[in-house]
């Protein structure tokens, strides 16, 4: 391969091609860490609207850095993975307290922060401070697995190593910032999964994988184990005041510290879930309640496992009292209120299903 002539077809056709989007503004090495931690397993069309909340939200690194969880989650609301913007946020606080809120600029300090793993660190420094690092995503790997003819299976982890080493070799060191967010973007636009638009790829002359007619046929990927399926009863529990009883999950796990309508696992889905809710919620906080119609039923899927949730309406037939309520994470609040409280996706379906019947 020409590495210098496929620098220049690369960057060339990035420079007349990319996407206006809003982390492109400006280099502020904040707003490249936060698109990028928000682009992790999620599309660049879900991720715009957030990053530019978000943004609005907390305007710079000291702004999110003393930001209150409550307020972190909301912002978050929606974008799933919630552990990123946890990390995220130690990690902010963490470049507040010990580099005086500037982000690191080497591997060695930026790799220490919490979250930032070789994909981030290889992003912030390339595209922030112009340093020569390799940011290797899926998008690159499957460009270079095939214009390299990399048959490696890139889900094992120890393949990344392959790609930051040919990104080492092939990466422009005049340009590392539009180098790799080329890269990046031809993944997404042009050199996409399963059938690439080759006759449009600006690099099409140094791919071996289209020379040899393979493109098809790479990246290897092996397939993910079979995620596990948790059934779920639910149920919209409002008083007479017409308040909404929600319940915050625990400080650890998944979607930690987020917001949920009360809800039981059910162990085995084919039993009556109706009466199944009533029988926890009253073995859990010592009260009865009184289940309406089914709302609905949601199916949410995460990267490990499916949630099959059955909804319901509802009310109490007798007052919870504050002790309970307290030490069970459990809260009245009125419909302003709960505008407030960050929820997971399957809740605000369950919410607008409610709302909608």
């Amino acid at each position: 391969m020409n590495i210098e002539a496929f620098r220049n077809d690369l960057i060339s056709w990035f420079e007349k091609e990319q996407r206006d989007l809003p982390w492109r503004k400006d280099q502020d090495p904040y707003k490249v860490w936060v698109s990028e931690i928000m682009l992790q397993q999620t599309r660049v069309e879900t991720v715009i609207p957030y990053f530019n909340r978000f943004i609005e939200w907390f305007p710079s690194l000291e702004e999110f850095a003393k930001a209150d969880q409550e307020k972190i989650l909301k912002a978050w609301e929606g974008l799933g993975y919630y552990s990123r913007v946890r990390n995220l946020h130690s990690a902010v606080k963490e470049v507040q307290e010990s580099y005086g809120g500037t982000v690191p600029d080497t591997a060695e300090e930026i790799s220490k922060l919490k979250g930032v793993g070789p994909y981030t660190a290889g992003a912030i420094l390339s595209i922030a401070y112009g340093k020569p690092e390799p940011a290797v995503d899926g998008n690159v790997m499957r460009v270079l697995s095939r214009i390299l003819l990399i048959s490696e299976d890139i889900a094992k982890p120890k393949t990344r190593k392959i790609f930051e080493a040919a990104v080492r070799e092939l990466i422009d060191f005049d340009n590392p910032s539009f180098f790799n967010q080329a890269l990046m973007e031809l993944g997404a636009l042009i050199c996409t999964p399963g059938v690439p638009a080759c006759l449009l790829c600006p690099v099409r002359e140094h791919c071996a994988a289209f020379e040899k007619g393979k493109q098809t046929e790479l990246p290897v990927k092996h397939l993910k184990k079979k995620s596990r399926d948790v059934f779920l009863s639910a149920a919209i529990i409002r008083d007479e005041a017409g308040r909404y009883l929600i319940h915050k999950r625990a400080a650890t796990g998944l979607l930690a510290n987020l917001w949920e309508f009360p809800s039981f696992e059910i162990l085995n889905h084919l039993m009556n879930k109706r009466e199944l809710f009533k029988t926890k919620f009253y073995e859990a906080y010592g009260v009865k309640v009184e289940l309406g119609e089914q709302i609905t039923r949601i199916q949410h899927v995460f990267s490990h496992l499916v949630w099959e949730i059955d909804a319901f309406s509802g009310g109490v037939l007798e007052e919870i009292d504050p002790v309970t309520l307290h030490d069970n994470q459990l809260r009245w609040v009125d419909q302003h209120e709960l505008e407030s409280y960050a929820f997971p996706v399957p809740y605000q379906k369950l919410y607008d299903a409610y709302h909608n019947k």
